[in-house]
């Protein structure tokens, strides 16, 4: 799908958006596995949540029925138009997700590969999950997914006792899991995904599992299992667990903080009032909030309650911004690694140069976001560059132009937002790559007061 994109109206606007994928992932692993029933409700449609549900339902007897129809009536909310927006809702929802766990022991073995598609986040908690599991399994992915690093998530289960096989370092995956022992295992790349992979795993491990990072990253994993009773032990950049089979319980998935970053962007770029409501607001995922009041986007959060030990409640933006450049540097940076995207387009409107340090993971993302990013900005009539692992964009706006996303969600979205105060229109093609994390995104840009317009 291709898009124009041009200054909307401005007026200030009320929204919500779709459930945090990141959390949803983990929380589907944790209903698949508990011992009796679970209910989520808010589950975002998004492709990687599918995938994530897809597979479970493959290693589940009890919990398939479930997840299969959950699978089937996703898909065809969002095919069907299911992600109108319309004020401070959307018209239609899926419903909540009803699943009855067996516990952990109640895994069984798949006989199909189990397919992530283009979901890293999938393919990593699932090999933690798998590990301790007495059977095979094949876990694959598409092109861009069987080009991303697994060893990474690989070696540290090889040593609590899984045999687990790559190809050369890629997917696709052989876990073979057994009897696991914990271990004390040291982040060389700051990575959540990783983390939670070897906590899944240390649940069922002998003795305690210790993960320890160079930054802190989001940790939604370490607070739904607090929330869930497990025996967890939290220090700033590590966090430790022991053997624990939780029970099912019910919540409802916040808000993706994540999304909602676009709309604040696309309202700071716009200059108007916006507030966003029943999103997520764990402090692990709002530091991008840091960044953009260094570049003078004034907002405010509330907390207002909670969903397994993640606080939920609003942001709000304040109308009359006037960007300026910032430094992101190599300690920040994984802290806002989802952010990325947004604030280098914000940055291309900006007065002065912006830096993005140490940014290497990000060529190993769905793309090399990278070199895309600094692509789409001069397609956009901007000036960047990606220099070794920094990023350098320059201010002063866009003069409009076309940008290819290339098959990136979070470029997709981040290209469409730059038009929302560009001197032309911006055209952006392939914004159908959106959906893996925000359902209905063009739709949301509408009511978000940007000017939005298919082209084909």
């Amino acid at each position: 799908m291709r898009i124009r994109v041009s200054p909307g109206d401005g007026s200030d606007r009320v929204l919500r958006v779709p459930g945090d994928k990141s959390i949803a992932h983990r929380w589907l692993i944790l209903a698949a596995t508990a011992r009796g029933p679970s209910r989520l409700a808010e589950v975002p449609p998004s492709l990687d949540v599918r995938s994530t549900a897809s597979c479970l339902s493959r290693v589940t007897l009890k919990a398939r029925p479930a997840l299969d129809l959950w699978v089937v009536n996703a898909s065809s909310w969002v095919e069907g138009g299911g992600s109108t927006w319309n004020g401070t809702s959307r018209e239609r929802s899926i419903g909540p997700l009803e699943v009855e766990g067996e516990g952990r022991d109640g895994l069984i073995e798949s006989g199909v590969d189990l397919d992530c598609g283009n979901s890293g986040t999938s393919m990593r908690l699932l090999a933690g999950l798998l590990s301790s599991a007495r059977f095979p399994s094949r876990l694959v992915g598409d092109e861009s997914l069987s080009s991303r690093p697994m060893e990474r998530v690989a070696a540290p289960l090889r040593r609590m006792g899984a045999e687990i096989e790559t190809t050369e370092g890629h997917a696709p995956l052989v876990v073979s899991g057994g009897a696991l022992r914990g271990v004390e295992h040291r982040l060389d790349v700051p990575t959540a995904q990783v983390k939670g992979a070897i906590l899944l795993a240390g649940l069922a491990a002998d003795g305690e599992t210790i993960v320890t990072e160079p930054v802190a990253t989001r940790d939604h994993t370490e607070r739904a299992l607090l929330a869930l009773g497990a025996p967890v032990r939290r220090e700033p950049t590590a966090v430790a667990v022991t053997r624990f089979q939780h029970e099912g319980f019910e919540a409802s998935v916040p808000g993706d903080v994540s999304s909602a970053a676009f709309l604040v962007g696309a309202a700071a770029l716009e200059g108007r009032a916006l507030r966003i409501e029943g999103v997520g607001l764990n402090p692990s995922r709002t530091r991008f909030l840091d960044v953009l009041s260094r570049m003078g986007v004034e907002t405010e959060t509330a907390v207002t309650g909670e969903q397994l030990g993640e606080p939920v409640g609003r942001i709000e933006v304040r109308p009359g911004t006037e960007l300026r450049g910032t430094t992101i540097d190599e300690e920040e940076l994984p802290r806002v690694i989802d952010e990325v995207p947004l604030l280098a387009v914000l940055a291309a409107h900006a007065r002065g140069e912006s830096w993005f340090l140490g940014a290497q993971e990000l060529r190993v993302k769905e793309t090399d976001r990278l070199s895309l990013l600094a692509e789409g900005i001069r397609s956009l009539g901007g000036h960047a560059a990606a220099e070794a692992d920094d990023l350098v964009v320059a201010g002063a706006g866009l003069r409009g132009g076309a940008a290819e996303a290339g098959g990136d969600h979070r470029l997709a979205m981040a290209f469409a937002v730059a038009g929302a105060a560009a001197e032309g229109p911006c055209e952006v093609d392939g914004m159908e790559a959106a959906e893996v994390s925000f359902p209905g995104f063009v739709e949301a840009l509408r009511a978000a007061g940007v000017g939005v317009e298919v082209v084909a």
